[in-house]
């Protein structure tokens, strides 16, 4: 089982890195929260050093590694995923905010700030507070640190840089076509779904 790995950050995607640690390139799972902080304080080829979630039954044989740049975010990734109907894929989609506010909102019962976390409704928010309630204090007593970026400008800004770079448009159209199909569709929440949207509208 990995629980911790340390080496060279080889690439950024949407909800994964590649992390080379002796050779060998490891691809990790990353859930939205640990990503801005990633985003924003690591560029390619620097040294990273991650907490790994590791996760592998008859079910899902292949493995997957879950990645947290602090042990306690871990701990808190390995108590919500005890949550009936919420697997590690499910957790690492509705992570979007700190683990301290997502405890907070837990042990206040806070259900509808619960279900603002993406694929989380009605039903599984009160199944977390039910599971939960009373088991995460101590996270939700965890420092603030530095304020992330919200998710959100992590993938537009990945979309615009693309566009630009990979793809050609100058700098002006492309904010554009970003700020059309946000418009269009305010519900987008990965660069997957706003390259999707843009190429939706260009063929109006």
């Amino acid at each position: 089982m990995i629980a911790y790995l340390e080496g060279t950050l080889k690439g950024i995607y949407d909800e994964r890195l590649t992390l080379l640690v002796g050779g060998i390139g490891y691809d990790v799972l990353i859930p939205a929260f640990v990503m801005s902080e990633i985003r924003r304080l690591k560029k390619q080829d620097e040294e990273l050093n991650l907490y790994i979630s590791f996760h592998q039954t008859e079910r899902q044989p292949k493995p997957v590694l879950v990645g947290f740049r602090h042990e306690l975010d871990r701990e808190f990734f390995e108590l919500f995923i005890t949550v009936e109907d919420i697997g590690p894929m499910a957790a690492i989609k509705a992570l979007t905010k700190p683990i301290r506010e997502i405890a907070r909102h837990i042990e206040e019962k806070d259900v509808k700030s619960l279900r603002r976390l993406k694929g989380i409704g009605e039903r599984k928010a009160d199944k977390i507070v039910a599971t939960l309630k009373g088991r995460v204090a101590k996270y939700a007593l965890m420092p603030e640190t530095a304020v992330a970026a919200p998710v959100a400008e992590d993938f537009v800004k990945e979309v615009e840089q693309v566009l630009v770079a990979q793809l050609g448009h100058k700098l002006i159209e492309a904010r554009r076509m970003i700020e059309d199909a946000m418009k269009r569709n305010p519900r987008i929440s990965s660069s997957e779904e706003l390259f999707e949207e843009v190429y939706r509208g260009q063929k109006q």
